[in-house]
């Protein structure tokens, strides 16, 4: 993760860990916006809930002020391509962004919706929503940020009540963002190749390395 220091984010509220118990310490957190954001989780909500890193021992939340916010809304492929956070609005959004990764580990172990939760999606999801045109161009999607929260909720609400939506948390050991498999089988194992399935593979080509240096360097019966 690019250029992090080590400061904490202007809300930690109501922010979890892979547990689902509130985090007693404080996140690392990306102040400079040259933090790269990862879309791989297949769903907006889901990706939202992934902004928070590694929960369960080194947290990194890289929605540190507003203005990650608005630039994370611009980078989403399915939201409208600008939008203004004021704090208030950011704080909706973080709180938005704890309940949905909340119900989607529920789903994951498989337990009953956390209530709290439930409610901070459902009231965002009957907000307003983005207004979208379609033109040659193409399909063109405006809204404030409110409208985009409502519509971040309800496609959270959408693959969370889906019985047939396979939700995963990602295989790498750390990782703990949620992601929707769609692979035929459901075989999919990370969040991401770039992120963390390569990781995963160059860890275990260089575990296999020093194995076999370790077997060359005893000799052929276990001699130095």
């Amino acid at each position: 993760m690019s250029q992090i220091s080590a400061m904490r984010s202007p809300v930690r509220a109501g922010v979890t860990s892979s547990a689902g118990d509130d985090l007693a310490i404080s996140l690392v957190t990306g102040q400079d916006g040259n933090v790269d954001f990862a879309f791989v989780s297949g769903n907006p909500a889901l990706d939202l809930a992934g902004t928070v890193v590694s929960r369960r021992d080194e947290p990194i939340d890289v929605l540190a002020a507003p203005a990650d916010l608005e630039r994370w809304v611009a980078e989403c492929d399915e939201l409208p391509d600008r939008v203004t956070a004021d704090f208030a609005t950011f704080e909706s959004a973080l709180s938005l962004r704890e309940a949905t990764y909340r119900l989607a580990l529920d789903r994951v172990l498989d337990r009953p919706f956390d209530p709290g939760s439930l409610e901070i999606v459902n009231d965002t999801a009957a907000g307003p929503v983005p207004t979208i045109k379609l033109s040659d161009a193409g399909l063109h999607m405006s809204g404030d940020l409110l409208a985009v929260l409502s519509q971040i909720a309800r496609s959270g609400i959408a693959v969370l009540a889906d019985p047939h939506a396979c939700l995963k948390e990602c295989g790498r050991t750390g990782c703990t963002r949620i992601y929707l498999d769609r692979s035929r089988g459901a075989r999919r194992t990370w969040c991401g190749m770039d992120e963390c399935g390569n990781r995963v593979k160059a860890a275990a080509y260089r575990a296999r390395r020093r194995a076999s240096t370790t077997a060359e360097g005893r000799g052929p019966e276990g001699t130095t």
